[in-house]
This record gives structure tokens, sequence and C-alpha cells, in this order.
């Protein structure tokens, strides 16, 4: 089922909750500039085994609110942490894809990694974003001018596998999805924020996931990740780019479930 969660005075955020029954919550924070529809193909399978999965759309994301203001980590991780308030939630497993990696490491240390027992790192944007400031740049233009043009740039560097292009088109919706103004504004995020601060302060077990193809966030950041968070591991994804949770979706189920217990 899908509602709306207030998490600041004129700001609701959308939840799609599956299962809410299930015996273990996993919670889901997705890439950009995507949505929460982009883990489709977790949520046909792990609410069937007893899981409840809630999928959350930031802020200027997918079916939330998109206020002008708020792109920053501390804002970002803010809304996370209000929401798990209002919805009461407590010994859960958090997953952040990509950019919702960063977010999630920058809940862990803002909020001493309130309810959550395990996370799961998803070709996380972490320790940095961009780290060349000139393709941030560049793509930052790009959004000001040909918002679609960039999305589709970045479609077309996501996969590593072989896509077809309805679901090129659907990844590329969800990202028109978002507003323009949040769109650009997460890529100064990414390119100004970084989380090296943080990385000491989680302890919970952690699980990093990361395609050895991946194009948008290489996989020598998994590593640093790795070395950097203690009590973490580190599984490459042999046949993925920067979409292991769809391109290799069996295994990362799989995994996802071994990891929990």
């Amino acid at each position: 089922m899908g509602y709306y969660v207030n998490v600041e005075p004129g700001v609701n955020l959308y939840v799609e909750d599956l299962n809410p029954e299930g015996s273990k919550t996993i919670v889901f924070l997705h890439g950009w500039p995507l949505s929460h529809k982009q883990f489709e193909y977790q949520f046909n399978v792990l609410p069937a085994k007893g899981y409840r999965c809630i999928g959350i759309d930031w802020r200027g994301f997918g079916n939330s609110d998109k206020p002008f203001h708020g792109y920053t980590l501390d804002r970002l991780a803010d809304d996370i942490r209000n929401l798990i308030g209002a919805l009461q939630l407590n010994n859960f497993i958090l997953v952040g894809h990509s950019t919702g990696g960063a977010i999630v490491i920058r809940y862990m240390a803002r909020f001493k990694g309130y309810g959550v027992s395990k996370l799961v790192l998803i070709d996380a944007a972490a320790p940095v974003g961009f780290a060349d400031k000139e393709a941030a740049n560049q793509m930052l233009n790009e959004t000001l001018k040909d918002r679609p043009k960039m999305i589709r740039g970045l479609m077309d560097s996501f996969f590593f596998q072989y896509i077809t292009d309805p679901l090129s088109d659907w990844f590329f919706q969800l990202g028109l999805q978002a507003g323009g103004w949040s769109t650009a504004a997460v890529i100064v995020m990414l390119r100004d924020e970084n989380v090296y601060g943080d990385l000491p302060q989680i302890s919970v077990p952690t699980l990093i996931v990361h395609g050895i193809h991946d194009q948008v966030i290489p996989f020598a950041q998994a590593e640093e990740l790795n070395q950097n968070i203690r009590n973490s591991q580190l599984v490459p994804f042999q046949y993925s780019g920067h979409g292991a949770f769809w391109e290799e979706r069996d295994r990362f189920n799989h995994l996802l479930r071994q990891f929990i217990g």
C-alpha cells in the first residue's frame, strides 16, 4: 500500500509499504534521479518470502513532494529519521543504492544508526559522489539545459548487461518524474559533499554490493568503503554495472536474504 508521511511542514514523502505484517522489515532508498519503483524486482519477490518491504521516495523525486530547498545529505538524512520515527520502525535493515547509499551512510552517522540492525550498500555513491568536478559541472549544465538528454545519457552508462528498449524507457521515465530543480541540486550535493567522516561511525554488519563494470561509481570506491567500515563485507558482482539489483537480481535477492538471516 502507498501513503504519505510528513517529514517537515509542507513536505510529505511517499512510502510504498508492502506486507506490513512481515516478520523482518527492509527499508529501501533509491538512487538519483529515480524512485522506489527501481526496486520492483525485489518487491516482486521479498514480500512473498515474509519480509516487509518499505520503499521511500526522497524529497524531490518519485511521488514525494518537490520543494525547492533541502537537498543536502544532512536534510535528506533528517527526512529519513523523521519518517522512521513516524512509522515507529526498529530493528530494520536499511538498503541504499547509489546516492541512496550516501544518504543512508549519513543517516547512520548522524543518528547513531537509530533503529538499524544491518546495512546494505548497492553501488553506493560514496565516499564521494562525483570525484570529477568538471564532469559534474558538465552534467549540471546539461540538466539545466536539456534534462531528458542528461537522463538518457545516464541510462546509457547505467547497465553493463543488455537491456531492452522498453526497460531503458521505463528507467528514463522514472528519472523524468523528479523535479528539474531537485535533480540539479543533488548533482551539486554529489559534487560538493562526501561521507569520509561518517564511515568510522558505522558499527552494524554491512553488506557492500558493487558491479565491477560500474561506469557511474567506480568499483574502487566500494573497496574504499570496505576498508573504512568495520564489520563490512564486499561482494563484487561480476556481470553488473551500476544496477546490480536488476542486472543480477536473483543473486542479489538471494544474497540479501542470506545476509538478513
